[in-house]
């Protein structure tokens, strides 16, 4: 029984990695290359990993989850005088976005490796006047339109709603039809649908963990 869902775990890891190599291939990014490391962790692939999460930081160099995961995978090959260099420049890079989650993993993948975590000195930014009907949008860091209703119901639709623009969000639509059409997915599927949601998370720039921890400034009170 046990080998039936591991073989099973693993034939889906495979058509990940096949689709993912795929749309690498015909449209790379620096997303399509971070979902396809995730791809090559999850099936213990850590050297491919490295390599596909090097392509996203060159792509995308403020992606500081990909500097966490290249961490953690150099770690996992035993190299950690390559790790080091990289988790001390991703620490850099979520501190200066607010990427509060990813700094911390990183802040501690230094210290199990016996690196000190920098000491990171923020530039405060100047501040922008905003209208009733704006947000500063976190993926951007610039004002934006205010969605005027969640984007979907629960707590990751009223984090979405708090922290991101119309704009953002239409694009995020644009991106999520490629993922759909790209990996054929099929909602009546839970996996798909999960499979979706992850790319969502991971295009924003956000974690499970911030949204579950997340608690509205109105509900503070």
């Amino acid at each position: 029984m046990r080998l039936s869902l591991y073989n099973a775990v693993m034939s889906n890891i495979e058509e990940r990695i096949a689709q993912w190599e795929k749309m690498t291939a015909e449209a790379p990014d620096g997303m399509s290359w971070f979902s396809l490391g995730n791809a090559y962790r999850d099936a213990g692939r850590d050297t491919e990993a490295v390599a596909a999460y090097e392509n996203t930081i060159g792509l995308d160099p403020t992606m500081s989850r990909a500097y966490q995961l290249l961490g953690q995978s150099l770690i996992a090959l035993d190299r950690n005088h390559e790790a080091g260099p990289m988790l001390t420049q991703g620490y850099s890079v979520a501190a200066g976005r607010g990427d509060v989650m990813p700094q911390k993993a990183i802040g501690e993948l230094l210290k199990k490796i016996g690196l000190p975590v920098p000491q990171v000195e923020v530039e405060e930014k100047a501040k922008v006047q905003i209208t009733g009907e704006q947000i500063i949008d976190r993926r951007s860091g610039t004002p934006g339109n205010r969605m005027a209703q969640q984007p979907m119901r629960g707590k990751t639709g009223r984090f979405i709603v708090d922290h991101f623009s119309q704009e953002t969000w239409t694009e995020w639509i644009a991106q999520g039809t490629k993922v759909i059409n790209e990996l054929r997915l099929d909602f009546s599927r839970d996996d798909h649908q999960q499979a979706y949601d992850q790319q969502m998370l991971e295009w924003l720039g956000i974690s499970q963990d911030e949204i579950d921890n997340y608690t509205p400034a109105d509900d503070k009170a």
